[in-house]
């Protein structure tokens, strides 16, 4: 089975009701790629630094490809999991919100996955459906039921059993994707603070992020399902909705033609 990215898209979005479009982030390390893409893609810039949640309401909202920098990037845990700086005092001093003391929080600092200090170039996030190059990650803001669906999906193409959550503070859009970029894993995290007050999750939305080469397998594997069972619902196979959230499934419900 061969998906172009707008079909992978159309795929995910019919199958299981998604809010938003799913979200390639492209990691830069290579010039000459950027060069491509810049001459190749349309895309928008930011007209002020902005977090990276917040370039991203772009992408899924609005159906636009942002390219992002350094110097447009206005969130220190962002421009340290991307690696555009090292810890420092001041960012160990911005997490004492949530830690005991200094030492908890530069320890939990360093324990976040970091991308390597000064090689990335620049970022990309856009829709799937017009991406120009492989994503290194695909990042999902979507409800519970539809999450569920796209780790059980992830677990059967990947054959990977249980899948383990990686959260940390302050980081769940962006080191929820570094996370998952470098060790080509999915990732199942609720929005942090930041994003929650930045990057406009008002619906509760959850995040599920995969490295980009398991983005087909497990398109794949949710399309065979619905061969299979006539539809990709888990819940109750047949139905066209992801879970038939029907008053918890009761039986009871049911319509006919008259």
């Amino acid at each position: 089975m061969t998906l172009s990215y707008q079909g992978m898209q159309r795929a995910l979005m019919e199958e299981l009701r998604l809010y938003h479009y799913p979200v390639a982030v492209h990691f830069f390390f290579d010039d000459a790629e950027l060069e491509r893409f810049k001459a190749e893609t349309e895309f928008y810039v930011p007209t002020k630094p902005m977090t990276f949640c917040q370039w991203e309401i772009a992408a899924r909202m609005k159906g636009q490809t942002v390219l992002g920098t350094k110097e447009t990037l206005g969130c220190s845990n962002a421009v340290l999991g991307f690696g555009w700086k090292d810890i420092d005092e001041n960012e160990i001093k911005s997490q004492l919100k949530y830690c005991r003391d200094a030492e908890q929080a530069e320890r939990f600092i360093r324990s976040k996955h970091r991308l390597p200090l000064g090689a990335l170039k620049a970022v990309s996030v856009g829709p799937l459906g017009d991406a120009t190059l492989p994503p290194s990650t695909v990042h999902f803001y979507c409800d519970n039921m539809q999450a569920y669906h796209l780790c059980v999906d992830y677990m059967a193409a990947m054959d990977q059993h249980p899948l383990r959550s990686n959260i940390t503070m302050s980081s769940s859009a962006c080191g929820g994707n570094v996370y998952s970029y470098m060790e080509k894993s999915a990732n199942l995290l609720p929005a942090c603070s930041g994003s929650y007050n930045a990057g406009k999750t008002e619906r509760g939305e959850i995040n599920f992020v995969l490295q980009g080469e398991a983005l087909a397998p497990t398109v794949e594997r949710l399309l065979t399902r619905k061969r299979e069972r006539g539809s990709s619902s888990i819940t109750r196979p047949g139905d066209h909705f992801p879970g038939a959230d029907v008053c918890k499934n009761c039986p009871l419900i049911i319509f006919k033609k008259s």
